[in-house]
């Protein structure tokens, strides 16, 4: 057993398997007992599967706080809160990715969970270039920082209003060329066989799902450009970047469901995420005037910012949210009285 102690990625073997083995575990319960019909997963739901992987993922912390020390664990917590936070902006856009291809409420889900087997992969090989990169080249950090604090000021000043013009999307419209895709689903299948238009033999076919899981994956990569080089600016332990990134993106699709719903609700928060790329990318920089700032101070100042831009979201948002549920009561309240009024 002598190599399950074989350092892999500056951390031993083991540790490695065990993480790969809690997120298998994880996404068999969540597809093959939680979730094994299509349904749809409402609010309540969603907020107790959040909660779980949420647990899940703190225990996770604690026990690298146990096993790598207290740096190691702070600068886990520090990275699972960037991710998550930062990973805010991808339900709007799954939102309306879901929205442009129609797809209904009882398949997302489906779409979500294997979309999660792609995060896997692409999250390892960006972290795992990234690593290597910094190792090689510890300047590359500098361009980390440098790329985060333009983010976040591009971020502040980017106007939250402009439409998302999917149908122009490049990899949409590769796919459209490059691929037989039908006009409408069909079910849960992201491939079907159906005639050619030609010969009228039949050919494999993808469906607008399959397109849908596309968009969803290529969204995530996206965004993994600004939260990658974020937590390697906390730390440049690949261990520490994957897992905390991760359990970030498990327990965030789980709560999709929920946060669709309320999305408006974190109007604000864009601006605190914003505030918190150009902290972290100034720590890189600050570190040959004033030391290295304790992972313990970055959790604290992170942790700050993103809890002050959802409390400032919340109460600049209150009147629509009273708004909106004076507006559901009167619709429940028309339902209601509509089969009294029939004759």
């Amino acid at each position: 057993m002598e190599f399950l102690h074989t350092p892999f990625l500056t951390q031993p073997l083991w540790l490695w398997l065990s993480f790969l083995t809690i997120v298998v575990l994880l996404l068999a319960l969540d597809l093959g007992v939680l979730h094994r019909d299509d349904r749809e997963i409402d609010v309540r739901e969603s907020l107790w599967l959040s909660a779980g992987y949420i647990g899940v993922a703190l225990i996770f912390g604690a026990w690298i706080w146990h096993q790598l020390g207290a740096q190691s664990g702070t600068e886990y917590f520090t990275g699972y809160l960037i991710e998550k936070s930062l990973s805010m902006d991808n339900v709007f856009v799954i939102a309306l990715i879901f929205g442009f291809f129609a797809v209904p409420r009882k398949y997302q889900h489906r779409v979500l969970f294997w979309g999660i087997l792609g995060v896997i992969v692409l999250r390892a090989l960006m972290i795992g270039l990234g690593a290597a990169l910094v190792t090689q080249f510890s300047w590359v950090l500098y361009l980390f920082g440098a790329f985060l604090v333009l983010t976040g000021i591009k971020m502040l000043w980017m106007s939250a209003s402009q439409p998302m013009d999917l149908a122009g999307n490049p990899l949409l419209k590769f796919l459209r060329r490059r691929m037989r895709v039908t006009n409408e689903l069909h079910g849960h299948d992201f491939f079907v066989r159906r005639p050619h238009p030609v010969s009228g033999q039949p050919v494999l076919w993808a469906t607008p799902l399959f397109l849908a899981l596309c968009m969803v994956e290529f969204a995530d990569l996206v965004f993994a450009v600004d939260s990658v080089p974020a937590i390697f600016a906390i730390t440049t332990d690949p261990f520490i970047v994957y897992t905390s990134n991760i359990f970030a993106i498990l327990g965030l699709r789980a709560l999709y469901f929920a946060l669709a719903a309320m999305i408006h609700r974190f109007a604000y928060l864009k601006y605190a995420l914003a505030l918190v790329l150009v902290f972290i990318g100034s720590k890189i920089f600050l570190v040959n005037i004033i030391g290295k700032i304790p992972p313990v101070i970055s959790l604290s100042v992170t942790g700050a910012l993103i809890a002050g831009g959802v409390l400032v979201s919340l109460w600049k948002t209150r009147e629509q949210a009273t708004t909106a549920a004076d507006d559901e009561s009167d619709e429940r309240l028309a339902r209601s009285a509509e089969p009294a009024r029939q004759p």
